[in-house]
Parts: C-alpha cells; structure tokens; sequence
C-alpha cells in the first residue's frame, strides 16, 4: 500500500541525517522504526494483559461462575 507522509523540514533533516549515518534509505529507516513502535506496542499489551489477569484472578474466576 502506498501512503504519503508529511514531515516537517526539521523531521526530514533528522530522517535524512540518520539514514546517511546508517547507510540506508530513508524508507527503510522509516519502515524499520513502524516496525519497532508496533512491536514495542504490542509487547506492552501483551504484559499489560498478563499483569491483569494475574492481578485480578479472584475476579476473573467469579465472573466465570456468575
């Protein structure tokens, strides 16, 4: 799917600036970092979701029997 993403001149620069230090295109640097938001995203569900159910057994359990 193709997109259009409006930066800042600011943002650019910076993009810019990071994928000549690394060697690589500015999309890749973009794609690489959607890529590690979404994960670190999901990640964070993910512990969120086992930090509640362990915390709040006793009430998950009466609502199974309710």
């Amino acid at each position: 799917m193709a997109m259009t993403l409006r930066l800042t001149d600011e943002q650019t620069a910076s993009l810019r600036d990071t994928a000549e230090r690394e060697g690589r295109s500015m999309h890749a640097v973009v794609v690489q970092a959607i890529e590690d938001y979404t994960a670190h995203r999901r990640q964070l569900r993910d512990e969120l979701l086992t930090q509640i159910v362990t915390e709040d057994a006793d009430v998950l359990r009466r609502f199974e029997d309710a």
